[in-house]
């Protein structure tokens, strides 16, 4: 009988079905996400008891994201550039005691006018994704999601 090695989350091994396990569970908070904006106008939508305190916090930290077009489009290169990396720790590492999963892989639609697909979706953690979102709602950019759906 083996002995299973310890995990050292600082050098995990690359395992197929947790990767599976994340994908899975990126793609249903992905599919519950679009199932609200189309159920309620996102400008109406509140991802968090914390919506206001991160988006002021996001705006104050990334100022380049201060408008209706910075928000619009994502740049999956800027974001995760080094420096880009650098910013967006600091940012999320804030919320680490007071948002559940902070960190958690999530997917980000890189437009506001697109929907989640292979070619308009990037991997994010979970901060990234409720501030670009949360800053997207408050400029009305996901209220066409409600519109579509309830002609």
């Amino acid at each position: 009988m083996s002995v299973p090695k310890q995990f050292d989350p600082e050098n995990p091994d690359n395992l197929e079905d947790i990767e599976k396990q994340f994908a899975v569970k990126a793609v249903m908070q992905a599919q519950t996400y679009w199932n609200l904006l189309e159920k309620v106008k996102g400008s109406e939508l509140r991802l968090s008891k914390l919506d206001d305190e991160i988006y002021e916090h996001f705006i104050t930290d990334f100022p380049e994201y201060n408008s209706v077009e910075a928000v619009d489009k994502i740049s999956e290169d800027e974001m995760k550039s080094p420096k880009g990396k650098v910013r967006w720790r600091a940012f999320m590492n804030t919320y680490e005691k007071t948002v559940h999963d902070f960190n958690f892989g999530t997917l980000l639609r890189t437009g506001s006018k697109d929907e989640y697909g292979e070619n308009t979706t990037i991997f994010v953690p979970r901060m990234q994704f409720l501030a670009v979102e949360i800053a997207r709602n408050k400029h009305k950019l996901n209220d066409w999601i409600y519109e579509q759906e309830n002609k």
